[in-house]
């Protein structure tokens, strides 16, 4: 993947650090390019306070926020979140004073994700670790684009028993109290980095979870980007009809009812494809900020939406003893949850869910 810095990289505070970073990642491989316009993963520094988002002026693009966190750095959330959203970026990355070394370095991902790396480490080491932890956006291709075909079949536009099991699965996920972020976004955006971000992205607001329901051996329903999972009510708006993955224009293949204007299909859709289109014996799958103990998980905190982050979960179904009642934790993230039918998941699982994501 080609890569950028933007901002303050080479001042006083942070020439150093971009200097170490940019040669581990040309180490492994990744190109520095000066025209932001031809990258892929944008680097952007900036001092503490200071937040200046970047505008991406396509959706496949990775924003790294480089900056300083407060000192003493005593609350992840209170501190680290808001320059998180401020930035609107995919990973913030906040350098703390330390004794006797480099600076500590903290990671913060927008699914609540904290990572650490010491600044007591040799300084090669330093940098190989501070790679490790962007390098799942450096690998990663987002998919969210979605090329929509208005020809669903009319016995459909009214939906089915599938979409019947949806709208159910709605409410008992409503049911589950999940939160999507910490924060209000609202109350740390402005309306027009807002706008960017839902035109960006295509976002309706932010999900707590998104569930589907197998239609038959290429076709998936699947509830839209954003929506009142509580209701769950117009074929074409809140639940879609996902038909396939078009690898050569890299998106998602939506069908609905003609003369509907469609939402997006959930930015998790390619995961949920690869999960299907490997197992026919999985019915239905959920998807839930929540929690179980004791499961197996990604090892990587990939972003929401991408190949890798979708590759991942189907590994670790493909090596579940039944791929077809297997739940699997999304690292920092929550848990993606197969099942014969989403009734089935629910009286298998649902109770047993709780709120908070384990960090480390």
């Amino acid at each position: 993947m080609d890569f950028t810095f933007t901002g303050t990289h080479a001042d006083r505070d942070f020439g150093w650090f971009g200097r170490g970073l940019r040669e581990v990642m040309e180490s492994h491989g990744h190109r520095f390019v000066e025209d932001a316009e031809a990258a892929r993963l944008i680097l952007n520094f900036f001092p503490l306070g200071r937040p200046k988002p970047v505008r991406r002026h396509a959706s496949a693009i990775f924003v790294c926020s480089v900056t300083e966190f407060p000192t003493p750095f005593t609350s992840l959330l209170s501190q680290g979140y808001p320059i998180l959203l401020r930035s609107l970026a995919n990973l913030v990355v906040g350098m703390v004073p330390s004794e006797n070394g480099d600076p500590d370095v903290h990671f913060l991902t927008p699914e609540q994700g904290h990572y650490q790396v010491s600044g007591k480490l040799p300084r090669g080491r330093y940098f190989e670790e501070i790679y490790s932890r962007i390098r799942p956006l450096a690998n990663s291709t987002l998919v969210i684009d979605n090329f929509y075909e208005g020809d669903l079949p009319e016995a459909l536009w009214e939906g089915d028993e599938h979409t019947a099991s949806i709208r159910r699965a709605g409410r008992r996920l409503n049911g589950l109290d999940l939160l999507p972020a910490p924060f209000r976004v609202e109350d740390h955006l402005s309306p027009r980095d807002i706008r960017h971000i839902k035109r960006l992205y295509g976002i309706g607001g932010l999900s707590y979870g998104n569930i589907s329901a197998r239609y038959d051996d290429e076709w998936f329903w699947m509830s839209a980007s954003g929506v009142d999972k509580s209701n769950l009510a117009e074929i074409g708006r809140h639940i879609l009809m996902v038909k396939g993955y078009d690898a050569e224009r890299n998106g998602m293949v939506v069908g609905h009812p003609p003369g509907v204007e469609p939402n997006r299909v959930s930015v998790d859709a390619i995961e949920h494809w690869m999960v299907y289109r490997e197992h026919p014996s999985v019915g239905a799958i959920m998807h839930v900020h929540g929690w179980l103990d004791g499961v197996p998980s990604t090892e990587f905190n990939y972003p929401c939406g991408t190949r890798e982050l979708g590759q991942a979960v189907a590994d670790i179904v493909r090596e579940a003893e039944d791929p077809a009642r297997c739940v699997v934790g999304l690292k920092n993230h929550g848990l993606t949850i197969t099942g014969a039918s989403l009734d089935e998941i629910f009286d298998r699982v649902g109770d047993r869910i709780v709120k908070h994501v384990p960090m480390d």
